[in-house]
């Protein structure tokens, strides 16, 4: 069963620029400028979106000098998956036992 904490979750990575950056850092560690680089946006749009995704814990900061590198964090992720991969379970189990609910 999906938790409050997934649907806010969901709503995080709903945003195309959000999943963008994430899609990204899945493949690699990168800092702002690598990431403006990459995803066309300005950098106070990107920042926004970083602030949002390191609050809801996607991902985490590693400060280098006078740059901060994003690193996604896969077990957020992995959480995620899980919560739909339980529900896909349950509408299979659903599904193979005929269950509906009479109509009033």
């Amino acid at each position: 069963m999906l938790t409050s904490v997934d649907t806010d979750l969901i709503r995080v990575l709903a945003d195309p620029l959000r999943l963008r950056i994430v899609t990204l850092l899945a493949h690699e560690t990168l800092c702002t400028t690598h990431l403006v680089e990459e995803t066309g946006a300005r950098q106070t749009n990107l920042s926004n979106h970083l602030k949002v995704l390191r609050e809801a814990g996607v991902v985490e900061t590693e400060p280098c000098g006078r740059f901060t590198y994003y690193k996604l964090r896969p077990e957020v992720i992995e959480a995620v998956a899980g919560s739909f991969s339980d529900l896909a379970a349950t509408a299979r189990a659903t599904a193979a036992a005929g269950k509906k609910r009479a109509c009033p």
